[in-house]
């Protein structure tokens, strides 16, 4: 029987103070875009809508550094992945794909349920996809088999973010003419991503993350190549098609009733992130991942990333000492000092944990949730060699750059 609100309540909702949610998404939601949202939804074809619809696509635009046609889909980033395969590919179509995280071993599985030809290369999960492999991969290909190649810009799972331009540069070297898909729902509006610039055919976004929003919008951005390859995939597709939404957009609307509400939210979030800079955005995630490896670093801890040039600026995976659960040390975390951190998943579940630092995070934030970190280890009786916080406050006290500095707007 339904309950109201009232009665179903748990007791965290009681708690005093601030709920650190330091996962790698969703994230924090600023009060700016929830008052956004926070508004009666109008005729999504009525003659009014096209005016918030058409700033969106500009907006995100900008976002992805892109000239071409971006797509807005009432989806999580997973539909995103979806419509990036339904729309360019066809059945039985070989693709190179990379066993590097959680995330990109589900783009792995979805692309064998859509029955493509997955040629899949694994790694320890500690760093990225090679680029000097694709590229022999590609060399070695020279029916040009492979279609597409697809990669994971930031692994949310292990905090390992992919050498994008330098995977361009290998299919480049190769002269493959395979389209080239990037999911960087983890990185965008986080971390640097050229779509134009670093020749991706389909980028995937989602709203979760640092766009700083709910869960609930799929992005797609795509190439004149990708546009063209569109015309003779042969996979079934309508809630995804890009054409259709294509004939749609061009004025404003849309083929099916959009998220309405979350488009407010999404104009707000872009109002931001355009109100302090795109590359001071990118400083300040820089700042707050440079802080949390330093007091990793003073803990004598591990980062799951093991190469520094693939370092994440949105989300540090950490392992615990062998012997101790990292779940039972997020949960005590959780109840005690209401701090939500990121659990391993997969192989690295119980063996680490995440710390989200992306979206509308400060060094406030970033200090309170490593003193929290802290006060676990502690009442775990975990051990670690110092003070990670106040590794990462002196940190944060020497690093007075303008750009690094910059907060985050409220």
């Amino acid at each position: 029987m339904y309950k109201p609100f009232e009665e179903t309540s748990g007791a965290e909702d009681m708690r005093s103070g601030w709920h650190y949610l330091q996962l790698p998404g969703p994230t924090n939601i600023p009060q700016r875009v929830l008052s956004a949202m926070h508004r009666p939804a109008i005729d999504h074809r009525g003659k009014a809508f096209p005016e918030l619809s058409m700033g969106l696509f500009e907006g995100m635009r900008e976002v992805f550094k892109t000239e071409k046609e971006v797509f807005i889909f009432p989806s999580s980033g997973t539909g995103g992945w979806e419509a990036a395969i339904a729309n360019t590919l066809s059945p039985g179509d070989k693709v190179l794909m990379f066993d590097s995280g959680m995330f990109s071993l589900l783009w792995i599985k979805m692309a064998k349920q859509f029955k493509l030809d997955v040629q899949t290369v694994e790694n320890d999960w500690r760093r990225g996809p090679d680029p000097d492999e694709i590229e022999t991969i590609l060399r070695e290909d020279t029916g040009h088999e492979i279609k597409g190649v697809f990669i994971v810009h930031n692994e949310t799972a292990t905090g390992v973010a992919a050498r994008i331009p330098e995977i361009r540069k290998a299919i480049d070297n190769a002269n493959h003419p395979a389209l080239f898909f990037v999911d960087t729902i983890s990185s965008l509006g986080s971390m640097e991503f050229k779509h134009d610039d670093w020749g991706v055919d389909v980028s995937v976004g989602g709203s979760q993350k640092g766009l700083m929003l709910p869960p609930g919008l799929g992005f797609n951005a795509v190439s004149e190549k990708a546009r063209k390859a569109a015309e003779t995939s042969q996979f079934p597709c309508c809630y995804f098609d890009w054409e259709w939404m294509r004939e749609n957009n061009a004025t404003g609307y849309f083929p099916y009733t959009p998220a309405i509400q979350m488009f407010y939210g999404l104009r707000e979030s872009l109002a931001m992130l355009r109100s302090q800079g795109l590359d001071a955005v990118f400083a300040r995630h820089t700042r707050l991942a440079r802080a949390t490896r330093a007091a990793v670093d003073a803990w004598g801890y591990e980062t799951v990333c093991a190469e520094p040039r693939e370092y994440s600026n949105s989300v540090t995976a950490v392992f615990l000492p062998e012997g101790h659960d990292a779940d039972a040390f997020r949960n005590l975390v959780l109840d005690r000092h209401n701090l939500a951190l990121g659990g391993g998943l997969a192989r690295l579940a119980g063996k680490a944990f995440r710390i989200g630092h992306m979206g509308d995070s400060n060094d406030l934030m970033i200090a309170g949730a490593l003193a929290g970190v802290e006060m676990g280890l502690q009442a775990l009786g975990i051990p670690f060699k110092a003070s990670g916080a106040s590794a990462a406050n002196a940190f944060f006290a020497s690093d007075t750059s303008a750009e690094g500095f910059a907060v985050a707007a409220e």
